[in-house]
């Protein structure tokens, strides 16, 4: 047995009661669904181990908004994948030197493609006008510069019935504009075909303050005047839509951009715009949200906000000095599993301006709304860079599935013990990474905490390399299905190693591993060390 291996073992058994919670703790049903290491909801105890966020790589620049219809202004991304490829959506602002103030500004929403999430095109719809043609990707004209225009954010309707006329559906801001003041609706938009839409109705879904019957009751003016995001959410069975909203802070009266959550059963009826809860929260402004589903554990939502800090302004050129605006900006990272409460420990940023002074112009390194995976073993969000400059553009960012945060392990080792839960299915498959001298076991217990013999101590057998779908091997094999139906703990023993996810499958899991992941060779005790 290897020093790790025994040392561990003999801490747990030195230690004894490696939970504090007993029998009468409740499990939790997690079914043969994927868990990720984001929060401690199904943690109950870390010993010598802790959280880590990871940041995504910069990959190559996916877009450039060099047409004429595109802009300084240019922003507010949304990329969903759906059967047939890659799909973003992107406010559009007209002129290579829009002012800050928005004054002046012709926008549209635009549409571009890919079959791979990496090269993008622009279609030529001949849809709307610009300049004399209709070669262009425009779907739908903007709330500024048209008396009916709305900015629009598409995502695929996943409601099982959902009429063909309604396959997307989009929340788009339409302003009504009275001298210096505005009043902002949030009308329901939908299309059968991702580029023709249509408005659902005459009535707004959501009405700002100024309008006879508001939706909230908040003293703050601009409600709804950034990213919307409305879907099916599949664990509830109803339409979530999380707006941004501005909020008063109790003794200083300073406005805190925050976001609001609604639900509806049917499109048409919508629940009070409630608070959406940070913890820990810290005065933040949060510019954008953009919370979507993550796509291989849909009970989770995922949001990269934007934020923004506005009592600090970088150097940047001084011909630009006209156009720029106030601040400078980030991307954060918070996930939830209500949709209502957040959780936020990863304070730091997710994605950092970087090197290039140009990145540091205000709103700029704003993250699309949607994580779409782009490989086997990737996933990518967009970030927008150089906004408020001629050529503003979008740039991939990459990094491995599920791998948004990690459960770390240092050299010294150190373990996780669960809170009790119940599983289906026959395996048990891990996402993991560990060093060349690192390793990952996994013990299940009882719920008091006792080991299960055949899956404890010795049997556990150790895993080491990196992998995406890592089966979890004991002394006589994989088969956990004795255990299915039955509350129980998983204890994780580790060293200088990741843990992104895992999830108990009913079947074997299909090789996902890229050119650089070892898997063990198949053998009697692939990667045992004994």
């Amino acid at each position: 047995m290897s020093r790790f291996v025994s040392g561990l073992v003999l801490c747990a058994a030195i230690l004894g009661a490696v939970v504090d919670a007993g029998e009468d703790t409740p499990p939790v049903d997690i079914g043969s669904r994927l868990e990720l290491l984001v929060d401690d909801a199904l943690i109950d105890k870390l010993d010598g181990l802790a959280f880590k966020l990871h940041s995504p790589r910069a990959a190559e620049v996916a877009l450039k908004f060099d047409k004429p219809w595109e802009g300084s202004g240019n922003h507010y991304i949304t990329v969903f994948r759906d059967d047939d490829g890659y799909h973003m959506y992107y406010h559009s602002v007209s002129g290579r030197s829009n002012a800050a103030s928005g004054k002046g500004w012709i926008s549209y929403t635009c549409y571009a493609t890919s079959q791979d999430g990496v090269k993008w095109v622009r279609p030529n719809l001949g849809l709307y006008e610009f300049q004399g043609s209709k070669k262009n990707n425009i779907v739908f004209p903007g709330p500024f510069g048209f008396e009916n225009g709305a900015l629009l954010f598409p995502y695929p309707n996943r409601r099982p019935g959902a009429p063909p006329e309604q396959r997307y559906l989009a929340p788009g801001a339409r302003v009504q504009r009275t001298g210096d003041s505005e009043i902002i609706r949030l009308f329901l938009f939908a299309s059968p075909d991702r580029v023709r839409w249509h408005q659902v109705g005459k009535t707004a879904i959501i009405n700002g303050l100024g309008t006879k019957k508001p939706s909230t009751f908040y003293p703050p003016t601009n409600l709804l005047d950034s990213d919307h995001s409305l879907f099916w959410d599949v664990p509830s069975n109803r339409y979530i839509l999380f707006m941004r909203d501005q909020r008063v802070l109790a003794g200083t009266g300073e406005r805190l951009r925050a976001v609001r959550r609604a639900t509806s059963t049917d499109l048409l009826n919508w629940s009070y715009p409630e608070w959406t809860h940070m913890k820990p929260s810290p005065p933040d402004q949060f510019y954008t949200f953009g919370a979507r589903p993550y796509f291989r554990a849909p009970h989770m939502y995922l949001a990269f906000p934007m934020r923004y800090v506005r009592w600090r302004n970088a150097r940047l050129p001084a011909k630009y000095k006209k156009q720029l605006g106030v601040g400078v900006s980030d991307t954060v990272f918070v996930s939830s599993r209500d949709g209502l409460h957040w959780d936020r420990r990863f304070l730091e940023a997710f994605i950092r301006p970087g090197l290039d002074p140009l990145k540091w112009t205000d709103r700029s390194n704003h993250t699309s709304m949607g994580l779409v995976p782009t490989g086997a073993n990737e996933m990518s969000v967009y970030t927008l860079e150089y906004f408020r400059l001629p050529v503003p553009r979008v740039r991939r960012q990459v990094m491995r599935v599920d791998g948004v945060a990690s459960i770390n392990a240092p050299y010294a080792g150190g373990q996780l013990t669960t809170r009790p839960l119940v599983f289906r299915g026959n395996r048990l498959v891990i996402n993991a990474s560990t060093s060349a001298s690192g390793g990952v076991r996994v013990e299940i217990l009882r719920p008091d905490g006792t080991a299960i013999d055949r899956f404890a101590g010795d049997n556990a057998i150790e895993f080491f390399g990196d992998s995406i779908e890592q089966e979890v091997r004991w002394d006589q094999g994989p088969d956990v299905s004795s255990l299915a139906g039955k509350p129980v703990r998983l204890r994780f023993l580790m060293k200088d190693a990741d843990l992104y996810s895992f999830r108990f499958s009913k079947s074997a899991p299909p090789a996902a591993q890229s050119g650089t992941d070892r898997q063990p060779p198949p053998a009697p005790r692939p990667s045992a060390r004994r």
